[in-house]
């Protein structure tokens, strides 16, 4: 198990994990504590309340340690072989503009009126 974790890969993909667990105990357990919208009231009041509390709990692990692991591996640095990565250090270049001249007919406002 320790080799397992001497991958930096691995860790840091663990370390999100657990940031995004502790992500999620604070929001559903603040969702829970506030009863923000009735929720712990009618979650209390179903038959099974485990099956509600467990589907939220695990709709929220699943979203904010796939969003922490997601923001950690694109943030790494590229390896310089041009592929991605880079966090800060990327920047897009805008490309240089260049005018363009264009043919404009002069009229008139008699002309225009006319018309």
């Amino acid at each position: 198990m320790r080799t397992f974790f001497r991958n930096p890969l691995i860790r840091l993909l663990a370390i999100n994990w657990l940031a995004g667990f502790a992500v999620t105990v604070l929001i559903v357990g603040g969702l829970y504590l506030t009863d923000m919208g009735g929720l712990w009231s009618l979650i209390m009041r179903s038959e099974m309340p485990i099956v509600p509390i467990a589907m939220l709990f695990f709709g929220f692990l699943i979203t904010f340690t796939s969003a922490a692991m997601g923001t950690a591996v694109m943030s790494m640095p590229s390896d310089g072989s041009g592929g991605g990565g880079g966090g800060r250090r990327f920047r897009i270049r805008a490309p240089e503009l260049v005018p363009v001249p264009v043919k404009a007919q002069a009229c008139s406002q008699a002309r225009i009126r006319r018309g």
